[in-house]
């Protein structure tokens, strides 16, 4: 990393390590855990999910809790099983591509990406023997993140975040090329190796003046995507819809849905596709908008949001009778978890 990438980094908290935001707030985890009498109180949260989503769970899994009707077409390609056989999947299933491969098992974007064709996803099932998620390339304009919680006694519950995604991207003045574009930006450059391996256009040609030019199709922000506070945007009908959502989502409490969806009125009426469904891990993500939130705020909302888990959890587990996962047990599942990723961040060296 140059030194004037490394400073900037430095400077725009944003893209601080994720142990940033999380270690200052041990102190505040600790003391509800105390109130709570047990370490992993948490995973009495959202009961169906595999520890109520800490990051170990399925993702395949967790979206069949969802109705059809909100899900892109998705393929389920098991660990070192027959290529030829998930491809006739994908043919009868009428996806084409190009497409979405995922790991089953994973997230902040790692290994996700856009396939262009049947030997190109050929290449990344051989190269990644773990379980993957093939899913059809949405087309709706607009993504998002919507931040959602609901206490288990309640009928109704509340959007604490929506975050609005830009795309990487330049536009074109006529006189500089694609690669020069990308340096003179000072959002793309710090992503020059991504931009690489996705741009569609080569990096020598001349973009037309005002042409846009997108740079990464993943809304991840490990992928380039900007994160916009969207929390001007909550509102009554929206908490409607997404309440009748949560619950035809058995046992589904507390997250964040990542949503395509073409337009506002359209998603406030329900229009939309949900390409995952996040839980404790999730994040408020408009948290990460730094132009409209410092970093001493960003800490602030995750405790508001903690503090309302533990009150799900407690419910759940006082009232509903949830038990709370053995703390032994979800350490072997972390720590497989851990293994499980620095495994696959190897594979992807080569």
């Amino acid at each position: 990393m140059s030194s004037k990438k490394y400073i900037h980094k430095l400077l725009k908290w944003e893209y601080w390590p994720t142990l940033m935001f999380y270690v200052p707030n041990i102190p505040f985890a600790l003391y509800h855990a105390l109130k709570a009498k047990n370490l992993v109180f948490y995973t009495a949260v959202n009961p169906t999910i595999e520890n109520s989503g800490i990051g170990t769970e399925s993702k395949f899994k967790t979206m069949q809790l969802i109705p059809e009707k909100y899900l892109p077409i998705t393929i389920f390609h098991k660990a070192n099983s027959d290529c030829t056989e998930t491809i006739n999947k994908i043919n009868q299933s009428n996806i084409s591509y190009p497409l979405i491969a995922k790991p089953d098992v994973g997230f902040r974007g790692l290994l996700v990406k856009k396939i262009a064709s049947e030997n190109e996803l050929k290449n990344y099932l051989e190269k990644y023997p773990i379980d993957i998620l093939i899913q059809e390339f949405l087309t709706e304009q607009n993504e998002c993140g919507i931040f959602y919680l609901r206490f288990p006694d309640n009928q109704s519950g509340k959007i604490t975040s929506i975050t609005l995604k830009e795309f990487l991207h330049v536009v074109g003045d006529g006189k500089h090329t694609l690669k020069e574009l990308v340096i003179l930006d000072k959002r793309a450059k710090n992503y020059l190796e991504i931009v690489k391996m996705n741009a569609h256009v080569s990096f020598n040609a001349i973009i037309k003046n005002g042409e846009r030019v997108q740079l990464s199709d993943i809304g991840n922000h490990s992928k380039g995507t900007q994160f916009i506070n969207g929390n001007h945007l909550i509102s009554k009908k929206l908490e409607e819809t997404i309440t009748l959502l949560n619950k035809q989502v058995n046992g589904w409490f507390y997250g964040r849905i990542d949503i395509k969806y073409n337009s506002f009125e359209e998603l406030e009426n329900g229009k939309f596709k949900i390409l995952e469904l996040n839980g404790i891990l999730a994040e408020p993500t408009h948290i990460y908008d730094s132009t409209k939130t410092s970093y001493l705020q960003a800490l602030r909302e995750m405790r508001s949001h903690w503090k309302q888990l533990y009150k799900i959890a407690r419910i759940n587990h006082d009232q509903k009778k949830v038990p709370y996962r053995s703390t032994i047990g979800l350490l072997k599942d972390v720590k497989g978890l851990n293994k499980y990723t620095k495994s696959i961040k190897k594979l992807n060296r080569f």
